[in-house]
């Protein structure tokens, strides 16, 4: 059987049952699990569906699947003024008794523009982020581990367990991607693996999202949609009733 007809049986699958596991598959098309997994991951590559474990789901209408990550330059220069409307409300609800989880990313980093004198703590994995920090005099921990040069995330195993040994009063983070049924996504998994970490040390969770992350799928999924609240420049139509997507121009 042509590639291509395995990619239509698979896609008519998920149309028809909007699931489908890799065992399922391996039997239907008469192939082994090792080529029903590339297809998958190339199909999930490619857009046309939502690579899980064990199998794939279908796409929910609307939704964009993108396994591409920006590097930090790109992303400064996409909805700025966006991203620091959603930064000055996020670091509104900074208190000085806090201790803050600030992760990596553009709107995580307008944060700290916005931010004045504070006597709350801040851990981050962004390098930038901690010298901004500690040069406004804020007291700021940087954990240790592998420095992810696209991103200027530190990541890895190191990370994570440092982590571990924190309990955060509140936490502020980035996503690449957002929607219900596939909560909050990134394209990395080391990456996805230290923001899962760290919203789970987190008693309440921020996550900074303009308006263009709704409705698209990254490649990893580091949290549930339910998880955190989201505080974004406009709400989409789809979220508009939900009480966890905070429209900070509303």
């Amino acid at each position: 059987m042509l590639t291509e007809q395995r990619y239509q049986i698979i896609l008519d699958l998920l149309k028809e049952k909007k699931s489908v596991t890799a065992t399922e598959l391996k039997e239907i098309l008469d192939t082994s699990e090792s080529t029903v997994r590339r297809d998958i991951t190339a199909l999930h590559k490619a857009g046309k569906l939502i690579k899980v474990f064990g199998g794939a789901v279908a796409l929910e209408d609307g939704d964009t699947v993108s396994a591409y990550e920006p590097t930090v330059e790109q992303k400064s220069e996409l909805y700025v003024e966006e991203k620091r409307k959603i930064a000055q409300y996020a670091a509104g609800l900074i208190e000085d008794e806090d201790f803050i989880y600030l992760d990596a990313g553009t709107t995580t980093g307008y944060m700290i523009d916005a931010l004045g004198h504070t006597n709350a703590v801040f851990v981050t994995n962004a390098v930038s982020h901690a010298q901004r920090l500690a040069a406004k005099g804020i007291k700021v921990f940087l954990i240790g581990g592998e420095l992810k040069s696209s991103t200027e995330a530190v990541i890895g195993a190191q990370a994570m367990k440092n982590l571990q040994e924190y309990h955060f009063t509140k936490g502020f983070f980035g996503a690449n991607g957002i929607t219900k049924a596939e909560g909050f996504t990134t394209p990395d998994a080391n990456e996805a693996l230290v923001k899962q970490t760290a919203i789970e040390r987190c008693k309440n969770r921020y996550v900074l999202a303009d308006h263009s992350k709704f409705g698209c799928i990254s490649s990893v999924t580091f949290s549930a949609f339910v998880n955190a609240k989201i505080l974004t420049d406009c709400c989409p139509a789809d979220y508009q009733e939900m009480d966890c997507v905070i429209g900070v121009e509303e």
